[in-house]
């Protein structure tokens, strides 16, 4: 029996000084990280489309309950009751009366409907709709959905005047589920599937746009220094006082009078202005996955990080123990293990900081110290508790 090896590594230690260092050995992978981070210390500009949205003009969720047919035996079961009576109504409506419990529902499920409706949709506009079963159905392949209604999300059910779209169609699955005995292939969902363009608009959105005399331009990711510095860049562009920042989140620009075509055409013109966008100091990591991300604004005080690993060793040794002269003839020997602990510590390395490095620096710093990724957060958890990351620390 060959001898078995356990070890365990410890964490790291961290100190705060006011001396400084080199950095060394730089990787790969962080050298990866330092070449983003040159790219995001050029602070490129970008347009105002890329970075704000318009408000008001936003799609709108839509959702239906429908019936797909056309199965081949692969439907929803008897155990669906929902599904027989939903046939039964549907029949009804088309003057024919059944019992719901005498009905067979294989080559029938019961799916829900789910759809986007774009801004500025008009009437007889289509869009795509998915499908997704409700019961126990094995697969939608070669079914077709039955004309659904479909209502915005929140719209009680009995308000047949909500509906904006009808969908209706065949369904694309893009996958399948074949079975013999116990043996099963499933590929991709077949539970799930598509209809391009089976959604028909029916109700447009009614909208504000033609008549406001105000675009409110709002930010994705708010931020006061963003939303200044667009509010400068459309007042040099358009006049002074056109655009007004109401908060970190909102720009407001004042559209001149005229026709919806040049109401078009200021907006278009607006959008492709380009403006250098700010952001907070922020490193965000997953600690499951390793992943760590951190943003260019990233600085930390003057600090000592130093790395060590504390590596323990056990080891077992077989050994035979003689056969007694008492035990019967044959015994095999008996094997036991002799077991030994060895205690390494790896020498640490002490690396300093200069007050406020660079993201650059930090991630050449924090490789030079030979960390892997999950190291690297237990570093900056302890820079935080150090008070020397000067940034805000999220974790995912």
């Amino acid at each position: 029996m060959d001898g078995s090896t356990t070890k365990m590594h410890t964490a790291t230690s961290l100190t705060c000084s006011s001396r400084f260092g080199r950095l060394r050995r730089v990787s790969s992978a962080l050298c990866l990280a330092a070449w983003l981070t040159l790219c995001a210390s050029q602070s490129h500009a970008v347009r105002i489309k890329d970075i704000c949205t318009i408000e008001g003009v936003r799609e709108n969720q839509l959702v239906g309950y429908g019936l797909v047919v056309g199965l081949n035996g692969t439907g929803d079961g008897s155990g669906a009751t929902f599904t027989n009576q939903s046939l039964a109504s549907f029949l009804r409506r088309n003057n024919i009366r059944v019992d719901p419990t005498k009905l067979q529902t294989d080559n029938v499920a019961a799916v829900i409907v789910t759809a986007s409706l774009p801004p500025f949709a008009r009437q007889g506009s289509k869009i795509d709709v998915v499908v997704s079963t409700l019961g126990d159905a094995e697969d939608l392949k070669g079914g077709t959905l039955v004309a659904t209604p479909l209502r915005p999300v929140g719209a009680p059910a009995n308000r047949s005047d909500l509906v904006y779209a009808v969908a209706q169609g065949p369904v694309s699955t893009g996958g399948f589920a074949a079975s013999q005995g116990e043996a099963a292939v499933v590929k991709n969902h077949p539970t799930s599937g598509v209809i391009p363009g089976g959604g028909l608009v029916e109700r447009e959105v009614p909208t504000s746009f033609a008549t406001k005399s105000e675009i409110d331009f709002v930010l994705r990711n708010p931020d006061f220094t963003t939303a200044s510095r667009i509010a400068q860049i459309v007042n040099a562009s358009v006049g002074q006082g056109a655009a007004q920042a109401r908060d970190s989140r909102v720009v407001s620009v004042r559209v001149p009078g005229g026709g919806t075509d040049e109401r078009v055409r200021f907006i278009a013109q607006v959008e492709s202005l380009e403006v250098s966008p700010d952001s907070p100091a922020r490193v965000v990591y997953n600690e499951r996955t390793g992943t760590i991300v951190m943003g260019s604004n990233v600085r930390i005080s003057t600090a000592i990080i130093t790395h060590g690993n504390l590596v323990f060793e056990k080891q077992s040794t077989p050994a035979n123990i003689p056969v007694q002269s008492l035990t019967p003839p044959g015994t095999q020997p008996i094997l036991d293990k002799t077991s030994s602990i060895r205690v390494t510590e790896e020498r640490g390395d002490l690396q300093v900081y200069e007050e406020g490095v660079t993201i650059g620096e930090v991630a050449r710093g924090l490789n030079a110290l030979g960390v892997t990724a999950r190291d690297i957060i237990a570093i900056l958890q302890s820079l935080r508790e150090c008070g020397a990351l000067q940034a805000e620390l999220v974790p995912m």
